[in-house]
């Protein structure tokens, strides 16, 4: 495990105003820094690309070969184009539904973003899905609804329902007694098409992630992600993280989950293949039949596109293009405020979880993705995350309060891609700020830390954030 150099003698807001003075009366910032690779702020290693506009997410890796580059083009037009109603002319996209989150992949991921909530009432659910399990059993599928609640339908198919979201204010204080809010949301279905749904389901919301840098965390070796893990906790700093094991459906072997909010997908092929399903309904070779219950016979008797739905070729299109998407590189990393962030961040212990530095091995037929060192500032490992940001539903290994540690590269470019600034798996947070004020379990104490640090230090954390 990497270990935090924040120290119990020492306490948190010592420990940063030190780092920072140090800094002021003249060190280089890599003086307290762990041995890394001194551009760091390529992200993406040799795939990384150099844009800040509206776009910064769309670009192919930088090092793409002409062969992928025009794969990638293919699979870029499948991911930003609407499916439509079978039977329809335009053949190749249609078969949208019976039941559906979204008409195309970009509905959800905006520019190859990030998803969010809905503001308003009035605004509808895109960007944001509920997973559903039965309160019975809780590895089980919530019986009238199925694993994932779905409000849109196709003519003749009544929808599932509409989602409401409620809004409950927390108030906090800094130590230096400067107030926050923090926004913890609740759930209610309306207007239900399949009757009541069973009486506890357990329900898990999560927004769409950001598309960027997914071929490169699906390079990184298991033995290194195996290596980061300390799933007992024996070094006993408090941080336990530990990898989903699953099956691969594709090879039926054991893997090691790498893509979703808890780690519950081993490839992006399976990644892709089941949002093309549970998201917009097309089927693919992978799930070559709609995902209907027993209790829904208008959708299971509903026109289909062909089965399956999308051709291999096209899939593996989808698949080339969320492998190549590049990560957009460090910005503003020579300035002061910058420098200073990355201490704090280190002084916190924010490491421990959001590892820095990884190296991508073997990439198949991959070349660009192939021995890189990259940025990603994850572990790609399961941590607790305490109540509050529990969703109390298992998926596969991972507990109800488990979390993967998600990411930060791009994170500073979310509003202008995006045009919005939410996080976390269900976008209560309104910021950075606001995503760290969340953190509790394993980063409890490292939240505590950024409560206790000047208004100073946690601007700095901030502006280190940001320019990721």
């Amino acid at each position: 495990m990497f270990r935090s150099i924040w120290s119990k003698e020492a306490g948190p807001s010592s420990l940063v105003g030190s780092l920072l003075l140090a800094c002021a009366l003249g060190c280089a910032p890599e003086e307290t820094q762990p041995a890394s690779d001194p551009n760091r702020h390529l992200l993406g290693g040799a795939t990384t690309v150099f844009d800040t506009s509206q776009n910064a997410f769309g670009y192919a890796a930088r090092n793409a070969g002409a062969e992928h580059r025009d794969r990638f083009a293919v699979g870029n037009s499948f991911f930003k184009q609407n499916w439509v109603t079978a039977p329809a002319s335009t053949a190749g996209r249609d078969g949208l539904g019976p039941l559906f989150n979204a008409r195309s992949c970009s509905s959800c991921h905006l520019n190859d973003g990030r998803g969010r909530p809905p503001l308003d009432a009035d605004e509808p659910i895109i960007g944001l899905l509920f997973r559903l399990s039965s309160a019975t059993d809780t590895r089980a599928r919530e019986p009238h609804y199925g694993g994932q609640f779905q409000p849109y339908s196709i003519n003749g198919v009544p929808s599932e329902g509409v989602p409401r979201i409620a809004r409950t204010e927390l108030m906090g204080r800094f130590a230096d007694g400067i107030a926050f809010t923090l926004e913890r949301p609740s759930y209610t279905f309306e207007s239900l098409g399949y009757g009541p749904l069973e009486p506890g389901t357990l329900v898990s919301p999560r927004v769409a992630p950001q598309m960027i840098g997914l071929g490169l965390l699906e390079a990184v070796p298991e033995s290194t992600i195996l290596t980061l893990a300390d799933p007992d906790d024996d070094d006993q700093d408090g941080i336990s993280g530990r990898p989903n094991w699953l099956t691969n459906t594709v090879t039926g072997t054991r893997s090691i989950g790498r893509f979703g909010w808890k780690a519950n997908q081993p490839s992006l092929l399976e990644q892709t293949a089941g949002a093309f399903l549970g998201d917009m309904g097309i089927t693919s070779s992978l799930h070559p039949t709609e995902d209907c219950t027993s209790e829904q016979k208008m959708c299971a008797g509903a026109p289909t596109g062909g089965v399956p739905e999308i051709a291999e070729a096209q899939l593996n299109d989808v698949v080339l293009y969320s492998r190549l998407l590049a990560v957009p590189a460090q910005r503003d990393f020579e300035t002061l405020a910058v420098k200073e962030g990355a201490q704090v961040f280190l002084a916190l212990g924010c490491e421990n979880c959001h590892v820095q530095q990884l190296l991508t091995g073997e990439a198949m037929e991959f070349p660009e993705l192939a021995h890189q060192t990259i940025h990603p500032y994850s572990d790609l490992l399961l941590h607790d995350m305490g109540e509050g940001l529990a969703d109390n539903r298992p998926d596969a290994e991972a507990t109800g309060s488990e979390w993967r540690t998600p990411p930060l590269w791009g994170i500073g470019l979310l509003s202008t891609v995006s045009q919005h600034t939410r996080l976390l798996h269900d976008g209560r947070a309104r910021n950075v700020e606001g995503a760290i004020l969340w953190h509790a379990g394993e980063a409890l104490k490292s939240k505590e830390a950024f409560v206790a640090a000047s208004v100073a230090e946690r601007a700095a954390l901030v502006a280190f954030l940001e320019s990721l």
